[in-house]
């Protein structure tokens, strides 16, 4: 055994941080200087949900499952994002596929776990598919991202886990969100071919495999009963079924969450850990900016080159490499 050592799995916040699509870009001012005043103030104002950052329940749901009203950030146990940790690889992932219970399962498995036993119990879970590596603002990580859903979700609770800590864009498939055709303030945006997202999915997959993101098409090929035992505890305590499903199934049975879990991801993935995140004592906050990081030991680390952020992720810092990728591999393939 050697010696703990900390890893940062933050991405690190600045104006110019990769935020998402309808999100307030940061301002950062300065109240006082160095040549005037002798110190150095800075004012920032932004949006809470910006970078890697905290859920509560109160950011998607009026209601919990247990009937009661969602609670806030500071009604949280101080523990809630913090505690022995379980990153599962799932590289395996393919570009924009919705991650279901079975993906959870087999990544379990690869890890040596009984994904049927209560190992999970009461840890931190974190998901490492690598979208991290492409945090940037682009469409590629927040469009194209693959994501979670109503099967992961209720695979959450099943296991009993405290927290779960995703390196993707949101707690739920873009499609889940106001990306696609769910929620009041969607957006059904348009994709790389100039067209909406959603004619792009079903495009490349079918609409049988779009039909998880959308009640109408859900019913079309699975039944009304189906969509029913299905979303249906979603609806009963006054949510809209398909729009972000995985938030309102982990936040409503007092899973938190926490998105953009970024940093040194990688020399943890498939590693056990312990993980420490704590959000602003935010009285009636929906969420909160974190620091994330890992305590492991240091014979337990992956060895991998720690990781450099040149200007924030923003991709202008690379021209031949696009910051995360092989340019020639990217020009041949541009979906890898």
């Amino acid at each position: 055994m050697g010696q703990k050592i900390w890893v940062d799995l933050t991405h690190p916040f600045s104006a110019e941080i990769p935020r998402w699509p309808y999100f307030d870009k940061p301002v950062i001012d300065s109240k006082h200087s160095m040549a005037k005043g002798g110190v150095l103030t800075q004012y920032i104002g932004c949006t809470m949900h910006t970078g890697t950052h905290c859920d509560a329940p109160r950011h998607v749901m009026e209601r919990e499952f247990d009937g009661r009203r969602a609670r806030y950030t500071h009604e949280m146990a101080i523990d809630a994002y913090t505690g022995d940790a379980v990153c599962l690889d799932l590289h395996f992932v393919k570009r924009w596929e919705l991650i279901t219970a079975e993906h959870l399962d087999k990544a379990c498995r690869d890890m040596g776990i009984d994904p049927d036993s209560d190992y999970l119990q009461n840890k931190v879970l974190c998901l490492c598919t690598g979208m991290h590596l492409k945090f940037d603002d682009s469409k590629e990580y927040y469009h194209y991202s693959c994501g979670t859903g109503r099967s992961a979700g209720m695979w959450f609770v099943k296991h009993g886990v405290k927290c779960v800590a995703m390196d993707m864009q949101a707690l739920d498939h873009p499609l889940h969100t106001a990306m696609g055709n769910n929620g009041m303030t969607r957006m059904n945006l348009l994709g790389a071919s100039g067209r909406p997202i959603i004619e792009e999915f079903i495009e490349e997959f079918g609409e049988e495999a779009y039909a998880p993101f959308e009640k109408e098409y859900y019913v079309k090929y699975y039944g009304q009963e189906a969509y029913d035992e299905f979303y249906g505890p979603l609806e009963a305590i006054g949510n809209w079924g398909t729009w972000e499903p995985c938030h309102k199934t982990m936040l409503g049975h007092g899973i938190v969450g926490v998105e953009n879990l970024g940093g040194d991801l990688e020399k943890v993935c498939g590693k056990e850990f312990e993980f420490f995140c704590f959000p602003l004592r935010w009285y009636m906050g929906d969420g909160s900016m974190a620091r994330c990081v890992a305590r492991i030991d240091e014979d337990d680390v992956n060895d991998v080159p720690e990781r450099t952020y040149l200007y924030c992720g923003t991709g202008c810092q690379d021209r031949e490499n696009y910051g995360f990728l092989d340019y020639e591999k990217f020009a041949a393939d541009p979906a890898i």
